[in-house]
């Protein structure tokens, strides 16, 4: 929740904010509330509709930003009073200010927000218990990489930025032991991630965070990392041939080197979560059974596959709207999970039942069981007991409450299409 806990301290003096999360808490429409802020994913669009809806009903003026409503503004305004475009920071001084004179415009864009300076969250107004134990944080805004598929380089133009290193060490200093760094990149700038890590060590932290494979070529920023106390990365693989990275613009990385990565992360102690998409156009339905074969042999310790989905804002989207290939604009079924356009080497029902089964074969018991007890040779206890465990656990529980999977991964992969 920490973006929302970003905009709470960016509001002016004299604005009282909650904080409420539908995951943790019901929502009641007849709260009282002057002002009603919705932020929100592509996913999540229909039901953030549907509140903001409820509460225009009772006479409450609706904003709604995010990334959906940044790309589709003209859509968001119809169940909205007004739209945030971009980050909110820059934003709400404004929109507040126009919300008591009485004069709110349909649209705030105002821009990248500076970082430098920003007002420290208050953790309070979210239900400390109900999130994970670690403490959220945010070094570095954006991504300089142009991945086809990706919103981020879209909402945030491309640009990485950065926050300064005081700064940072300072909100740091008043945190837990623990540290989830909530960027998208954290290594983007090695200088600054040099930087920041060697400020960090005598602050006796914890963390886990996101960074590009390409930290595990550079054993300076590596050592350095663990030494300011990384013990766990998702990195985003994305594919597993080169075909799919290059078609996805991810020039930068090499899948021929991934398991050697994936290596170097283990022997310094790191524990490695994959980020896979499934359904680009080289992916032939071959590639769920090569992809558990490849995660069983390096030893990857949690996994994160995704179904490749064209979101509204990425040059995916417009390449895929342009060539009639989106079949699905229903936006509940743009979660990563469902297959919302027509692939090239595989029907639909292939590439759905694939990537169930992958999730399934992976997140069995057995295969649990088994990664567990082979992290015991590179990773820290501690890693395991507060890491691993609850992210291989917390998955399962997940995937199954989601019925992404009904035969816990009994079944045998899918072969190849019978047309």
């Amino acid at each position: 929740m920490l973006s929302s806990l970003a905009v709470a301290a960016a509001m002016p003096e004299g604005v009282v904010t909650r904080v409420l999360d539908e995951e943790v808490e019901p929502l009641d429409p007849e709260e009282p509330a002057d002002l009603v802020g919705i932020s929100f994913m592509t996913f999540n669009a229909p039901r953030a509709y549907e509140i903001a809806d409820a509460f225009r009903r009772t006479g409450r003026p609706v904003v709604l930003g995010g990334y959906h409503p940044t790309f589709r503004p003209e859509e968001a305004l119809a169940h909205a009073d007004a739209v945030c475009v971009g980050e909110a920071e820059p934003n709400v001084g404004r929109l507040v200010e126009d919300f008591h004179a009485g004069r709110l415009r349909p649209v705030y864009d105002e821009g990248p927000a500076d970082l430098s300076g920003l007002r420290r969250p208050d953790r309070s107004l979210v239900p400390r218990g109900r999130y994970a134990w670690v403490d959220p944080v945010q070094a570095t805004r954006g991504c300089p990489h142009g991945c086809t598929f990706c919103s981020i380089s879209s909402f945030f133009g491309r640009r990485f930025r950065t926050r300064p290193v005081d700064d940072l060490v300072d909100e740091l200093r008043g945190l837990g032991k623990g540290i989830l760094f909530l960027d998208d990149n954290l290594t983007a700038d090695p200088e600054f991630a040099r930087e920041l890590f060697a400020r960090m060590i005598p602050l006796g932290k914890r963390w886990y965070s996101q960074a590009s494979v390409t930290l595990a070529d550079d054993p300076e920023l590596l050592a350095l990392a663990v030494r300011s106390g990384c013990r766990g990365l998702f990195v985003g693989f994305e594919s597993l041939s080169e075909e799919g990275l290059t078609s996805f613009r991810k020039d930068f990385a090499r899948a021929r080197d991934y398991r050697r990565a994936v290596e170097r992360l283990h022997a310094a102690g790191v524990g490695v979560q994959a980020g896979l998409v499934l359904g680009h156009d080289a992916d032939g339905p071959d590639v769920f059974r090569e992809t558990l074969d490849f995660l069983l042999a390096a030893r990857v310790d949690a996994l994160q596959a995704t179904v490749l989905t064209p979101f509204p804002g990425t040059p995916l989207y417009s390449e895929m709207e342009a060539a009639g290939r989106i079949v699905d604009r229903d936006w509940s079924h743009y979660d990563f999970r469902h297959v919302v356009f027509e692939p090239k080497m595989m029907r639909r029902e292939t590439l759905q039942a694939g990537h169930d089964w992958l999730l399934a074969r992976f997140y069995s018991v057995r295969a649990i069981a088994g990664r567990l007890l082979g992290e015991l040779s590179y990773l820290r206890p501690g890693t395991i007991l507060r890491g691993t465990i609850p992210l291989n656990l917390g998955y399962r529980v997940r995937l199954r409450k989601d019925r992404t999977w009904v035969c816990d991964g009994t079944a045998p992969a899918p072969g190849a299409d019978p047309s």
